[in-house]
């Protein structure tokens, strides 16, 4: 028995990982690393889509940006990890709610 994974299956899993992604930063205020991951998590359901659509198209154009966007997501999470080290040495907390005295 041959199982097709076709368009819709990529689809699927991307909406998915959107979902979970969406809702782990509208649920979770709290944690900044937990922010961090949904929003890697909303950047590989867009790399799914891409690299699906790009297979179903027989384009590599699609492929070529996935390529693109794990370049900014791996720079997007060192960054934000650097700037997390840095304010958690200066306040000995990550907690959103501490975030405001940056305004000061």
């Amino acid at each position: 028995m041959r199982v097709v994974i076709g368009i819709e299956h990529y689809v699927v899993v991307s909406a998915i990982l959107f979902v979970l992604g969406v809702l782990g930063i509208f649920l979770n205020r709290k944690n900044v690393i937990v922010i961090l991951m949904a929003i890697e998590l909303i950047l590989l359901a867009v790399n799914i889509n891409l690299v699906g659509f790009s297979a179903f198209l027989g384009d590599l154009t699609g492929q070529i940006f996935a390529m693109f966007v794990l370049t900014v997501a791996a720079a997007e999470a060192a960054i934000g990890l650097a700037i997390l080290v840095i304010y958690y040495r200066g306040r000995g907390t990550i907690a959103i709610d501490d975030v405001d005295r940056l305004k000061d």
